[in-house]
């Protein structure tokens, strides 16, 4: 006797689905953290990852020089070691400025929605994360400074191909 298909599709449980999302991420290159620096985050960094070299006569610009323990753990986006801080005055507090992570990771897949049927496929929405795995917890605490977005929603489309679950795109 033999069996009959009837079209059914697979089982695709939400743990295959994640590593199938997860084992894309980590296929991509390992990238830099960028972490957006406020107020806040500039006392956080200061004096062990930078040191201010200068202070203007209005009182609220300063230049801030790298320290060595700075170096070895942050980029600045125009290289070299000394960023300046220039707010629009006293009391500017959205102004910020861009650092990297010498360190780098990959993104991370999280918090899978429920699976949804979809014509050739399934779809699932998630959490896009940023890894912080071998940043300084200093420049971790700084990452979650409320500036910075670390995780963002994504949809993930899967078919099947030769009778099996794939992943098919990342939106």
């Amino acid at each position: 006797m033999g069996v009959v298909t009837t079209g059914c599709k697979p089982d695709l449980p939400a743990a295959s689905a994640q590593s199938m999302i997860q084992a894309e991420y980590d296929h991509r290159p390992a990238a830099s953290v960028n972490i957006t620096i406020d107020e806040v985050g500039l006392r956080q960094g200061a004096p062990s990852y930078w040191t201010m070299t200068k202070l203007y006569p209005n009182k609220y610009w300063a230049d801030f020089q790298l320290t060595p323990e700075g170096k070895k753990v942050v980029k600045l986006p125009a290289g070299g070691d000394t960023f300046q801080w220039r707010p629009e005055g006293p009391t500017d507090k959205k102004f910020t400025l861009m650092i990297s992570t010498v360190a780098t990771t990959h993104l991370k897949a999280r918090d899978l929605q429920e699976l949804q049927d979809e014509p050739g496929g399934k779809s699932v929405i998630y959490s896009e994360s940023v890894g912080l795995e071998g940043v300084p917890d200093a420049l971790a605490n700084m990452a979650h400074n409320a500036s910075n977005k670390l995780a963002s929603k994504h949809t993930a489309d899967f078919i099947i191909e030769g009778g099996a679950w794939k992943l098919k795109s990342i939106e």
